[in-house]
């Protein structure tokens, strides 16, 4: 159910229309959003200055003020967010399905990590800057650079960072889940990883405002980031947002890195389909 034909790609998103009444409410949300985001930011950088030259690369303060601001972003905004399951307990990995840039707040929400993401990230507006902030580990999925970024992850890993992946390789209409590349996985077989190192695979599942498209919170394909935004904070009801923690898979109990990336596919597809809303099934299997 969670699968369909990759004509998704090529559909159209939910128009943007903003009237005078959506543009107060964008300024409502947007205002109060981009405080905290600034302040915690702020509070952040400055916090690091001490943090960094007594722990280097360990952060075991500035993630609770990431922590703390996605969860106050999400609810200025007006979505609620509920997390099922725990978050593991010491050093690891989060793997995840990706839907929207949403699911930097309701991942960081749910659990102090650092975000693995695509080198392109580092340049976008507003996301970029957080993102360098907060000490997201940016990638090239280029094979020339597999080495360099094994060697990247294993020593973020053994600093006690608890990465958090998106197997899919791209974010999607959040009706579906793509197939988890198993490239990345790699790293976690590596030498002095293996037999200590537990994988948490999660799910995010967004469920749509009454009455909007079923794909409201999805960015896919070619969207522009600033007009989602827009639409977003314009939006008369807002929706919800669950995200569902696994319990952990050790590394060492699967021989190589394509099983272990079909094993947390199957998890996170598994509560996907459980948690998907009825309106969002029905445009699936309509498409």
């Amino acid at each position: 159910m969670s699968v369909a034909p990759d004509d998704w790609l090529s559909a159209e998103p939910p128009a943007l229309r903003i009237g005078a009444l959506g543009w107060l409410r964008v300024l409502r949300r947007g205002i109060p959003v981009a405080l905290v985001l600034s302040g915690g930011l702020a509070l952040l950088l400055a916090l690091r200055l001490i943090e960094r030259p007594l722990h280097g690369q360990h952060r075991p303060w500035t993630p609770w003020i990431t922590q703390g601001v996605c969860h106050a972003t999400l609810w200025l905004m007006g979505i609620r967010w509920r997390r099922h399951g725990q978050p593991m307990k010491g050093g690891g990995a989060i793997v995840s399905n990706h839907g929207s840039w949403l699911d930097i707040f309701a991942l960081n929400a749910a659990d102090r990590i650092y975000f693995v993401a695509k080198a392109e990230v580092a340049a976008w507006p507003v996301i970029g800057w957080l993102a360098r902030a907060t000490g997201t580990a940016f990638i090239r999925r280029r094979r020339q650079d597999a080495k360099a970024q094994t060697a990247l992850f294993i020593a973020r890993l053994k600093a006690g960072h608890r990465l958090l992946f998106f197997p899919e390789g791209t974010s999607t209409d959040a009706l579906r889940i793509l197939p988890f590349k198993p490239t990345l996985f790699q790293a976690f077989f590596a030498e002095g990883l293996r037999e200590e190192l537990r994988i948490q695979p999660a799910t995010v599942i967004y469920h749509a405002p009454e009455g909007e498209d079923p794909r409201f919170y999805g960015w896919w394909g070619e969207m522009d980031f600033a007009s989602h935004l827009l639409k977003v904070l314009a939006a008369p009801r807002q929706g919800s947002v669950d995200v569902v923690l696994h319990a952990p898979l050790r590394v060492a109990d699967f021989p190589d890195r394509k099983a272990l990336a079909a094993a947390c596919e199957s998890r996170v597809r598994e509560s996907f389909d459980q948690y998907l809303p009825a309106p969002a099934r029905r445009a699936v299997e309509a498409r």
